[in-house]
Parts: C-alpha cells; structure tokens; sequence
C-alpha cells in the first residue's frame, strides 16, 4: 500500500494546483460512480473540476460502474437461465460484455460441476478469469476464506479498507505469507481477500458478483477493495437530500433561505417542502386569503340558520345582524284580507284571461296556459308564443321556401316549379308549354332553354329570340366561298365571277371553265385559243423574214447568203406559251433549255435577251443546258413575252437558237372587287 499512497497524494497534490476548489480523488471518482449508477453516458458527463485527472477519474469510474452492472446483468443470466446464446443478440458493446460474463460465468459454473479446479490455466482475459473463478468459488467456498465474507460490513461508508502489513508471522520465518500467517506455515487472509493458487499472496473478493453483499432494495452494490459499499439507485426527490449514511433527510427550506416567501409571509417548514403562513392574523368574522388579505365572511350563507325563526339573516361586515321578517308574498300570491297570510292568486279570472285567448289552468302560485297548434308556451313571460316551424324544422317541412305565418307556416316555390298538390312539394314547370321561345324550347328541371335552327343563333339580349346568323360577315366568312358571299335568313349561298369561272360542286368553291374545249372563245380562224386561269389567249404567230414554217411552233432559218449578219441570227426560232398564278415561291424554275443530244466538249451559254422588264426573271446555265426561273415576286397579274437565248459551241461552230416564251400570269383565286359597306 506504499506506493499507492504516494501516487494517490501525488494526484491529490495535481488536483489542488489546477483547480482553484479543493477536490480530491476520491470525490472525482465518487461523482463518476453516482452517474455511472444512473445511466448517465460517462464521455458527457459534468465535470466538477477543471483538472484534466479529474475528467479521468470520472470517466474512468462511471465506466466501471456501467461495465460491472452490465457484467452482473450477464453473471445473474447465467445463474439463473444457465444459456447465453439466445438471450444476448446484437453487436453493440454492452451485449458483448453482458454475454462475455455470461459465458465466463458458464464455464467457472462447468469447471465446479465437473470437480476441477477454480484456478484453471486457461489464457482467458483478465476480467473472464475474475468471472470465471468468481462463478466457480460461488457454492464452494475455500477453507481459506470461509470466514471471509461477512454480513456486517459497513455498507454506508465509501472508505476503502487498507492492507496492512502482515503482523502475525510465523516464528520459522520461512513462510512469505502476503497478509497473515497460521499454524504449520499456512497462509491466510483478512476478511475480504481470498488466498490466490500459489498459496501466499491474496486478492480482492468481489462480493457483488458473488451476491455476498448486503444491500437493501433499491439500492446498487459497489465493490471497494477488500470490502463493498451500497448506493441509492433512485435519487431523494425534491425537498430531500442524501445523507452520508446513504439516507434521506427533508431539507430545510426556511433555515437555509431556499424558500420564496414575501416579507409579509413566515416561512414554515414542512417534510420536502415549506409553508408560507400570514405575519397578521385576522379578526373575528374575517378569512384570509393566499395574499394575506381579510375577507369578510358571510355569515348568512356560511352557517346554517344563524338567526331565529322568523328573523331575516343581514351581513355586515365582521359580522351579521338578525331584523323581524314581515310578509312578503311570492309571485302568484297575495295577502289575505286578514293581513296574516298569503293566499294564491287565479289568474285565469277575467274577461280575457291570463292566456290571451288560449286555454287557461290555474296553479297554485302560478298558472299555465293551453296553447292551440302552432303556438308554445313560455314559461318565463308566461304567454303563448309562435312557433317558427321554418326555424324548427329546416329542409323538412318545405321542398324548396318556407314562410312562417302565425300558427302556421307555408311552403312556395322557386323558380320553374310549382307547388304540389300536398302543398309541400314542388313540381318541374314546363314552360315550354307556353312557347316562350321564337323557334325551338326544351325543357329541363327548374327552367327551360331556347334554341335555333341552322343559321340563327340565341339573342344575347333576352336568351328567347333568334337572329340571323350573317355567315358572311363572320371572321372566317372569307373562307367560306372562294369568291362572293351571299347572305340570306338562315343561310347563304356563292357566287363566281360572271365570265372564266363556274361554281364548283362543292357550292363554294369556283373553278376555270376552258373556252378553248368548250368552244367559248372568240379567237379567229388564224389564231389558236390558249386557256388560262379565269379567261384565255388567242395565239397567233409569224415568222420573221428569211425564215419559214417547220411546224405549229417553230421557225426555221433559210440558207444564208455568207453574210455575218444572217449568221449571226438564229438557227431556229420556237414559241413556247407558260401560265402560273401569281405568288410563286422565288426562286421557282418556270423553263428549261438545252441541246436535244450531247457531245463531249459541247459549251453552252444562256441568256435572256429581250422582255424582261422588271427583272422579274433569270437565266442561268446547268449540266444540260439551261434554265429560267422566277426570282422576284409576281404579284399582279400580267403578261410577258421573254426572248430566251441559248449559243452551242460545238466542234468550234457556234450556233444560236432562240425561244420565245410567252409568260401569262393570272390570279390564282377569283378576288371579289373591293365593295364599301355603308
């Protein structure tokens, strides 16, 4: 015990340089202990000093505290289940100790069934051997420390027992016992200690695993070396405090100057609490309340018949006074002609009567009144009131409104219905019956709906009338027929320009009508008859001198007299005739023109040389030859006759040939003319 001494006053001396408050070791441990005991987590608890020791030893105690209570919840297992498997599961520290000790104890427990030694060779962990052996020693005690454990100890102090040194040698002198030494050289030990295997030293009986220990219900058995202490488990309660004898003592809240009385209050101590009494008393006739102020007491109402029969109770205040009691008749009563009593009165006498009407029953200081059906009677203004069966009753007198009338009521209608023959409910109205409409009426419940025929619609006006629908003037009317819309009641009809055009089958649409087919043109005998969209052409062509007719549409150049100007004109001269609407997609290819077979090493040019005015038109060379296409916009129509160029060179001659195209461009549409609407 030298050394330990040293270390525990060195710590001691630490604890008392870091901190400003003297705490010792045994403090810190015993703190650390308390919360271990309540469940507390042991790496959060409040420190009671700032000495990092002192965090240690708390942290450290707790635990053990924890971990003993948990290895005595796996030794008790053991004991009284005899299995560990099945009753420890999951992976978490605490049911690996608690099972750890539970199976520890199992095989202490075997080696005793068994009849082999406690002290086994087994290479177990140290807190396996100490469960182990403890199990195995449980039931058979040694020689050595059957006197051991003993029932008196002192379970309400936190001193642990020192070793002494050993003072009872043997006279030989050759045995090297640790703590006592008998007969015949045998060692021994003090109470609390168990002779280890070699025979000589000792160690530490645990009394709590082993079940030795005292300690009453509620309280939890804390091993000490060489002996065992007992704690409370549940604290005191409020108003107590824990006593060194492990006791509950009332704390006393007046002495110590806990309590929260006013000045005008005594403090007045009570078992876990305290009283606050009044410093002034109150008289006589007075009560005090819970701010010390006197309230005077009724006494009329407090106490039974203060006053004497025929005396009339007055309070006063602190007091009460009794006065004669004159007759005073209730309602429904009057005095008699003596003076002496009082009698009732029928009010059901008279021309009219208490009930206005009504039946009338007299009663002994009241009456009440027979009211007819539809009327109830009030028993405070004691008259006989109507019934508002609409407010008594709603939704189940009347199918639709109800209007209380006196003694009655009356059940209507909404609108669109009319009252039944059982005068509650209400019937469909046909409205219809009664044409309210200028064309078409249906019914349906509660009302009724105009509708019109094809080409009118409902009057946004009164909902009855029907007006004509102007399918003309309507925002897509100018989709409806492609050229002119005609209104008419309840409809329409369309109509195409009076010449070139024909109204198709569908009514609305106009299509062209071929004057060339159907023989309607005026064209002459020379000429030739070209339809085209909404009218047509009359065609007619000469050939240019020093040309001739080579067939309906071409002119053949004559033998040139070698002179550059003939050579320079065409080789041929062709008229082609193209109509298209206006609009067309730019650029669009309207002509193509090229040689009628190629040869390799053939080169063409092209281009327009007359007729283009605007430039609404655009030649230019391809592979084949040529093309020509529109490139501007044509929005009206007109007429263009193009000279379309086109010079081969081929095997070092060049020759021109000439097309010309005569271009008609019409509406696609029929356009009606603008008309201005008055």
């Amino acid at each position: 015990m030298g050394p330990g001494i040293v270390i525990l006053f060195s710590l001691f001396g630490v604890l008392n340089g870091q901190g400003g408050k003297q705490i010792s070791i045994d403090e810190c441990c015993k703190d650390g202990r308390v919360r271990g005991i309540d469940n507390q987590d042991c790496t959060a608890i409040p420190l009671i000093s700032e000495s990092t020791t002192c965090r240690i030893v708390q942290e450290q105690c707790c635990a053990a505290v924890l971990e003993d209570n948990i290895c005595t919840s796996g030794i008790n297992m053991a004991k009284d289940q005899g299995a560990c498997d099945t009753q420890f599961t999951g992976s978490t520290c605490e049911t690996k100790t608690a099972k750890m000790c539970c199976d520890c104890c199992l095989l202490g427990r075997a080696a005793r069934e068994h009849g082999l030694t406690c002290d086994h060779s087994l290479s177990l962990g140290y807190q396996c051997g100490l469960v182990s052996r403890a199990c195995c020693d449980d039931g058979a005690p040694d020689v050595e420390t059957s006197n051991s454990l003993v029932s008196d100890k002192d379970n309400e102090t936190l001193t642990e027992k020192e070793n002494p040194l050993p003072n009872n040698m043997c006279s030989s002198g050759l045995a090297k016992c640790a703590q006592e030494c008998v007969g015949n050289s045998t060692c021994a030990c003090f109470k609390g200690y168990k002779l280890k295997p070699d025979g000589k030293n000792c160690e530490d009986i645990n009394e709590c695993l082993l079940g030795a220990s005292n300690c009453r219900g509620g309280e939890h058995c804390i091993n000490t070396v060489g002996s065992f202490r007992c704690q409370r488990e549940v604290s005191c309660g409020t108003g107590y405090e824990l006593t060194d004898s492990n006791n509950c003592k009332d704390i006393d809240e007046c002495e110590s100057g806990t309590h929260n009385c006013s000045p005008d209050f005594e403090c007045h101590n009570t078992q876990g609490s305290f009283r606050c009494l009044p410093k002034n008393q109150c008289g006589d006739g007075y009560i005090q309340d819970a701010m010390g102020s006197c309230i005077d007491i009724n006494e009329c109402l407090a106490q039974t018949e203060p006053c004497r029969p025929g005396q009339l109770c007055m309070n006063t205040m602190g007091s009460f006074t009794c006065q004669r009691n004159s007759i005073n008749c209730g309602r429904g009563y009057h005095l008699n002609d003596g003076g002496n009593r009082c009698v009732d009165i029928d009010e059901c006498k008279g021309p009219d009567g208490a009930c206005a009407g009504h039946g009338c029953i007299n009663l002994v200081g009241s009456f009440r009144c027979e009211c007819q059906a539809g009327f109830i009677f009030n028993s405070i203004s004691r008259v006989c009131e109507d019934i508002n069966e609409c407010r008594h009753y709603p939704g189940r007198l009347c199918a639709h409104k109800c209007e209380n009338v006196l003694g009655s009521y009356k059940c209507s209608c909404t609108q669109g219905f009319k009252l039944a023959s059982d005068g509650r409910n209400c019937d469909d109205l046909n409205e219809c019956e009664s044409s309210p409409c200028s064309q078409e009426c249906a019914n349906v419940y509660g009302s009724y709906q105009c509708y019109c025929r094809r080409g009118y619609q409902l009057s946004d006006i009164d909902g009855i009338n029907c007006e004509d629908i102007d399918e003309c003037a309507l925002p897509t009317g100018g989709h409806i027929c492609s050229y002119r819309c005609n209104n008419t009641p309840g409809s329409f009809y369309c109509t195409c320009p009076a010449t070139g055009y024909t109204l198709a089958p569908n009514g609305r649409s106009c299509q062209d009508v071929d004057e060339c087919v159907t023989g309607t043109h005026t064209c002459s005998v020379t000429e030739s008859c070209f339809n085209v969209q909404g009218g047509f052409r009359c065609l007619s062509f000469e050939c240019p001198p020093n040309y001739r007719q080579a067939g309906e549409i071409r002119c053949e150049r004559l033998l040139c007299n070698q002179t550059s100007e003939c050579l320079a004109s065409p080789l041929r001269i062709t008229y082609y005739h193209l109509t298209f609407p206006t609009n067309i997609p730019v650029p669009t290819n309207v002509f193509r023109m090229g040689p009628s077979n190629t040869v390799p090493g053939d080169h063409v040019q092209i281009a327009i040389v007359g007729g283009n005015e605007g430039s609404f038109f655009s030649a230019q060379r391809v592979p084949s030859g040529g093309v020509m296409a529109v490139v501007q916009p044509i929005t009206e129509p007109q007429d263009f006759e193009l000279s379309l160029e086109m010079r081969l060179l081929r095997y070092g001659i060049t020759s021109t040939y000439l097309a010309k195209v005569f271009v008609f461009v019409v509406q696609e549409h029929p356009i009606m003319p603008f008309q201005s609407r008055e």
